[in-house]
């Protein structure tokens, strides 16, 4: 069977130190909710919808925070936290995105052994729940571009990892070859968690305007940036939240001796 939650923690904000002595310990600047200690005890899949109080720009685990340019994220009230999958940057706001964590345990049928297959089904899911919508665009233009899944490795895009609608990552959905969906994996003995996000509109900029980086990169990542990815209100007539509800109530449910798995 499947759980879900509407919004908030599982647990309060608390990180207990790592059940499995092999994982790093929680690094300084990890907020409550990227807490992912609250989900190695779930014995069942398990979804939850997020939210964030505050500008919050979102670093992967192997990201320096120097890349951020700290006085001017306080300047504009933005918080600088760190999560425990890799990846590169995201700047979440109140109201401009869908952030769903999916939980796998290690004994459930969904739970893959190689990085690179592991997100297939979570692509597939968020797939199925725009599949309904109608396209954003009139019906003139034509058909509306299809959505694909990205399959294998990896691959980055023109920030080089710097910000997470950059590249193309295992899982990932994508439209006309724009990221619509992005995925940030990590992995324990229990299981595997998968946070995933989409932005209403795509707008580079907030997060460019925080980046610390040599005068060529950032006027290369103000060219590239603006077409690597796309919002959903761009591609669909679709609301966000009635995606968040399709996708917590099409969570796919497991019973002993039935596989969900998507193709």
């Amino acid at each position: 069977m499947g759980a879900v939650s509407r919004c908030g923690l599982l647990t309060p904000p608390s990180v207990p130190a790592p059940s499995d002595p092999s994982d790093p310990a929680p690094p300084a600047d990890a907020h409550p909710l990227f807490d992912v200690e609250q989900f190695r005890s779930l014995p069942r899949r398990h979804a939850v919808a997020r939210q964030v109080a505050q500008p919050t720009v979102v670093l992967g685990s192997t990201q320096r925070a120097e890349v951020i340019d700290a006085a001017r994220a306080a300047e504009r009230g933005v918080a600088v936290v760190r999560r425990r999958g890799g990846g590169g940057a995201v700047l979440l706001r109140p109201g401009d995105h869908l952030w769903i964590e999916a939980w796998i345990p290690r004994d459930d049928p969904l739970w893959e052994a190689d990085v690179a297959e592991a997100a297939a089904w979570v692509g597939a899911w968020w797939n199925d729940a725009l599949e309904p919508a109608e396209p954003a665009e009139p019906a003139n233009q034509g058909d509306p571009p299809e959505r694909l899944v990205h399959r294998g490795r990896a691959v980055p895009g023109p920030a080089d990892g710097l910000v997470c609608f950059s590249g193309r990552g295992p899982g990932e959905l994508f439209s006309a070859g724009r990221k619509v969906m992005g995925i940030s994996q990590w992995r324990s003995r229990e299981g595997s968690l998968f946070h995933t996000c989409a932005y209403a509109h795509w707008d580079a900029q907030p997060l460019l305007d925080l980046l610390d980086v040599d005068p060529p990169r950032w006027e290369a990542l103000q060219r590239d940036l603006p077409g690597t990815a796309v919002g959903i209100l761009d591609l669909s007539t679709i609301t966000l939240p009635i995606l968040e509800e399709t996708l917590l109530t099409t969570f796919p449910t497991w019973e002993k001796g039935a596989s969900p798995r998507l193709d």
